[in-house]
């Protein structure tokens, strides 16, 4: 696709987790899901964004403000791209997807918000997005799959790299 922003840093890792998927095409439904909110974000559509999320959908962003519902979520983000977002577009590199019963899922992702450039230097530059979000995303009534919380965290690799040293036992097993 065209502009795409989603990536995986190593696809035949990220698609045998998602195998346990209640079934495949759930997988594909969340990745699609990420997809739509990001090409919201490039294009600017913060209605568009906002309806990723649910109703009563909760966003806390990476400086701390809590964003409620897909509604409130949308019209903040619409003023956010609006000025100080303008242009930008939002890489998501999905690291970790697990499913919780039929009807949720947690999605961990690195990711940034970048200003011009292209997808493909993106993808090469994997390691060194500077965010994290934590996804919990549930399926309707309706089927389909919307964001119902999502946490986004600052990467700090000189503090990690410190405790690492310092602390090895801080270390987690799948760094």
């Amino acid at each position: 696709m065209e502009g795409e922003t989603m990536s995986t840093a190593d696809d035949t890792t990220t698609a045998d987790r998602c195998t346990t998927a209640p079934h495949a095409s759930d997988a594909a439904a969340i990745r699609a899901l990420l997809e739509r909110s990001a090409a919201a974000w490039a294009d600017g559509d913060g209605a568009g964004y906002g309806t990723c999320f649910t109703e009563d959908a909760t966003d806390v962003t990476y400086v701390g403000t809590v964003y409620h519902g897909g509604e409130e979520i949308g019209r903040a983000h619409q003023a956010l791209f609006d000025s100080f977002l303008k242009g930008t577009r939002l890489i998501l590199d999905i690291t970790d997807l697990r499913f919780y019963g039929t009807d949720a899922a947690v999605v961990v992702t690195r990711g940034d918000v970048r200003k011009g450039g292209a997808a493909e230097r993106d993808r090469k530059q994997g390691s060194k997005l500077g965010k994290l979000a934590t996804y919990t995303v549930v399926r309707g009534v309706d089927g389909r799959w919307r964001i119902a919380a999502v946490q986004k965290t600052r990467r700090k690799p000189l503090m990690e790299a410190v405790s690492f040293r310092f602390q090895p036992a801080t270390r987690p097993g799948a760094h």
